[in-house]
């Protein structure tokens, strides 16, 4: 196999320095019978992330399709995210499909899980008799994580802090991690203060939530791909408490967002997509609300891989690393449109796509 040669501004350090790709892994050390530059000049960053995708889904009967989930995530691959976490997915992804060396790496949270008491579940989600149990065998049977509910219906009750905090506690001492979703502030506060790891969708955070969520080192996926498109819509429907739910569950995006930045809890960049999702956008709409643009490059790429376990293209883990990184001629921090056309993508040293479709 050719040895590969990078030489750029490597991301989130800023620094200019040259990069070796030998036998599909990183190096820092020049390889003896040389490598083919293929990089010279521009900005290098760890393979993008989207850390919270639901692909492989039929919309109409959320079913998951192996061939959907496949051409969902090469396009995934080509577009230069190398990472992908799916908070909830209705089957177990086959292990061929998790081999295939062409296909983004994956962080798998096994099936919707939930409380027996929310009303008006209407989608893929199953309601296990012993949640707690569930959860926990969830979270060994894939990456380590389990997917939750805080709450559903806006005006019914949201999943009690005592239900949730058995749960996390069992799925902690199992060595697992939480996700939960959660669009109600009922909802939000209970999933927090009962020791939830990733807070999904986030609206209606309030700082002292984000304290405590920073002090455990927890994050955030606002999700905003998943409701924009929405909300032009939603504005012209008639006043009422669901409209303002949902419009005011959105505005706390904002201030949130931010807030979560600054109290130091991990934001990450998710799209809820079920077939390809347009991280790039994501990065732009968390800029939109806020959040500096190495802050929102960091939630799609070097931030994501460290709270999910990956290693970036520099620090503890990068030496020896599987070669996941996307090449750009700007600035992504100034400039998040450029990663829409990178360089090179490369996943295990191998090109994987040079842009969006």
């Amino acid at each position: 196999m050719t040895s590969l040669h990078l030489r750029g501004t490597v991301l989130p350090e800023g620094e200019l320095r040259d990069i070796w790709v030998v036998g599909g892994r990183l190096t820092f050390t020049r390889p003896r019978d040389g490598a083919v530059t293929v990089v010279d000049g521009g900005y290098l960053l760890p393979g993008l992330v989207d850390a919270h995708a639901h692909l492989g889904h039929d919309p109409a009967t959320m079913a998951f399709d192996a061939g959907m989930f496949t051409a969902a995530a090469l396009a995934y691959a080509e577009a230069g995210t190398t990472l992908l976490r799916v908070p909830g997915h209705r089957a177990p992804i086959p292990a061929e499909l998790r081999a295939d060396p062409r296909l983004p790496r994956l962080v798998t949270a096994g099936e919707w899980l939930a409380w027996s008491g929310l009303h008006d579940l209407d989608g893929p989600q199953s309601a296990p008799g012993d949640l707690t149990a569930a959860a926990v065998a969830q979270a060994r049977a894939n990456d380590g994580w389990c997917k939750t509910y805080g709450d559903w219906e806006p005006f019914t009750p949201a999943v009690p802090a005592g239900v949730l905090r058995e749960l996390c506690t069992a799925v902690h001492a199992a060595g697992g991690r939480v996700a939960a979703h959660c669009q109600t502030a009922e909802g939000t506060r209970n999933a927090v203060l009962a020791g939830v790891d990733s807070i999904e969708h986030a609206w209606y955070l309030t700082a002292d939530l984000l304290e405590v969520l920073a002090r455990r080192g927890g994050a955030v996926t606002p999700t905003w791909s998943g409701f924009l498109p929405h909300v032009a819509d939603v504005r012209t429907k008639p006043e009422g408490p669901r409209k303002d739910w949902f419009l005011g569950g959105v505005e706390s995006l904002r201030t949130a967002t931010v807030a979560a930045h600054e109290a130091g809890v991990t934001v990450l960049a998710g799209t809820d997509s079920l077939a390809f999702g347009d991280v790039v956008t994501e990065i732009e709409h968390l800029v939109a609300a806020g959040l500096p643009g190495a802050a929102a490059v960091g939630a799609a790429s070097w931030d994501a891989r460290r709270y999910l376990g990956f290693p970036g293209l520099s620090g503890a883990g990068a030496e020896g690393a599987p070669a996941d990184l996307v090449a750009v001629p700007d600035d992504p921090r100034r400039f998040p449109g450029v990663l829409r056309h990178p360089s090179l993508v490369l996943l295990s040293g191998t090109t994987a796509g040079t842009g969006y479709r």
